[in-house]
């Protein structure tokens, strides 16, 4: 156990024994022949006292000294000491919210008998739930994003600066040499198209980057986009000066919070380079001004740019609320198996933090959503294409309505299966004066729920399954009113 965990636990103990016994600072003190501002710091941990004062003090406060030295002994602390050994205080990134540990664990010496329950409420809670590092670590990423409104002017600012340094090599039309050779001259890093192929059990690692060898390793069956982005994110790492990062892509592990933040911020890089906010900014006043929804127009920027549709809709949610400031929105990635009847939610963000579904949602996603209508429409179709559709989504029983744009095409390594990808944007007179289009007739409304598990639309022709929450909750309100009939 670390030295300062050690001296908290040791001030956590006197600060208690001292209130129990009904002693000030001050009388204490004078029992043991201190001053009442070294007590205070040893009561916040700040200070480790000598043996001869850990006598006295144990003395005082009719204890043993084994007992004040022992790590455990005293089960009003035990949730506050499993706190400080878990893994979350460990690995959860508290500085980057502003939460310095010292001062948070200041905090839990005021009081350590009123938060212990609460704290082991919420350790039992991670427990049961079997959270990960990684959970954690997602978790951590999205509330900064979040706190921050996904708009990062800082790195806007840095891809902007590579750019004007670099014209040469961005081109239109947008292609992959011009971006490799900006990763060659600038920081000497070669292309290797060869090798991750030959290697079956790294199928799945979209790319590698040896720092030794100084080379880029990619696999095969990239598109255009996939490749630029992939480039540019590796640039991203390098202009941006990210040392502490993963070198594979999809992450197999994140060894440290810092992984995943820089790989966010290398990948935000990459988005802000190939599609710059004033340029997209001017697209997306253009496509939303119109006064008819007009997919064309919507696909037409994944041409301009050569990006993914999911690279397109993500850099909407740094745009919008930096250029526009439109910040209640979300964005959902969902992927479909083949037969269509499971879909699992893989990426989620949501900027006002109000809005449903998240993935953490346990039962069958609403069938309802144009997120899963377009992969339908994606599998009639049965060609290899992108789709976009919109809809005017209102939750059923609440006030919550969105525009809603959502992109589909078949899944990276199989095509019978597809992905979408979603933008929601909270309906107001802000986004109505922007976004034209949402008022066009033709435009399917529908009402949707989170799950069909906890939805009460009656006679729903899409449900997968019963409404099994809601009716228990019903049930349990019965219950309920029928005991208070009785007082």
């Amino acid at each position: 156990m670390q030295k300062d965990t050690l001296r908290l636990i040791f001030g956590l103990k006197i600060h208690l024994l001292r209130q129990q016994q009904g002693l000030t600072l001050q009388q204490l003190a004078e029992k043991t022949g201190t001053v009442v501002s070294y007590l205070h710091d040893i009561e916040k941990g700040k200070k480790y006292p000598s043996t001869d004062k850990i006598v006295a003090l144990a003395a005082a406060l009719h204890t043993t000294y084994d007992a004040l030295v022992a790590v455990g002994g005293m089960k009003q602390l035990q949730p506050i000491i499993d706190l400080l050994e878990s893994a979350f205080f460990k690995t959860y990134p508290l500085e980057l919210f502003g939460l310095k540990p010292d001062k948070i664990l200041e905090m839990l010496s005021d009081d350590p008998s009123r938060i212990s329950a609460f704290l082991s409420t919420i350790l039992k809670i991670s427990r049961s739930y079997h959270m990960r590092r990684e959970n954690l670590y997602s978790v951590a990423l999205r509330s900064y994003q979040d706190m921050h409104d996904n708009y990062f002017p800082e790195i806007e600012a840095a891809a902007r600066l590579f750019r004007e340094s670099h014209p040469e090599f961005f081109s239109s039309p947008p292609t992959v040499a011009p971006i490799e050779e900006a990763l060659r001259q600038t920081y000497d890093i070669q292309v290797d198209r060869n090798t991750l192929p030959l290697q079956p059990e790294l199928r799945r690692i979209r790319s590698y980057y040896s720092q030794g060898k100084r080379t880029l390793f990619l696999n095969a069956g990239f598109s255009v986009a996939q490749e630029r982005f992939l480039l540019a994110r590796e640039i991203g790492f390098q202009a941006l000066g990210l040392t502490v990062r993963p070198y594979e892509t999809i992450i197999q592990q994140a060894q440290h919070f810092d992984h995943l933040l820089h790989n966010f911020h290398a990948s935000y890089f990459a988005s802000a380079l190939l599609m710059p906010p004033e340029l997209l900014a001017e697209d997306i006043r253009r496509c939303a001004g119109q006064l008819e929804w007009n997919p064309a127009e919507w696909l037409g920027l994944l041409e301009r740019y050569q990006v993914t549709p999911e690279m397109l809709l993500q850099r909407f949610t740094n745009v919008l609320p930096g250029h526009f400031g439109l910040k209640d929105l979300f964005f959902l990635r969902i992927e479909g198996n083949e037969s269509l009847n499971h879909f699992t939610m893989t990426k989620e963000l949501h900027l006002s933090g109000r809005q449903s579904p998240y993935a953490t949602e346990n039962g069958h996603y609403c069938r309802r959503w144009v997120s899963v209508e377009i992969l339908r429409e994606l599998r009639v179709r049965g060609k290899q294409q992108v789709l976009a559709m919109a809809q005017i989504s209102s939750y059923y029983q609440t006030e919550n309505e969105y525009c809603v744009i959502s992109m589909a095409k078949p899944a990276y390594q199989n095509a019978k299966s597809g992905v979408s990808v979603t933008l929601g944007l909270r309906l107001t007179d802000d986004l109505r004066r922007i976004f034209k289009f949402a008022g066009d007739p033709a435009i399917i409304r529908k009402a949707v729920g989170s799950t069909c598990e906890t939805c009460a639309m009656p006679d729903c022709e899409s449900r997968a399954a019963a409404p099994s929450e809601l009716e228990r909750e019903t049930e349990l309100a019965n219950i309920a009113l029928a005991l208070k009939r009785l007082d």
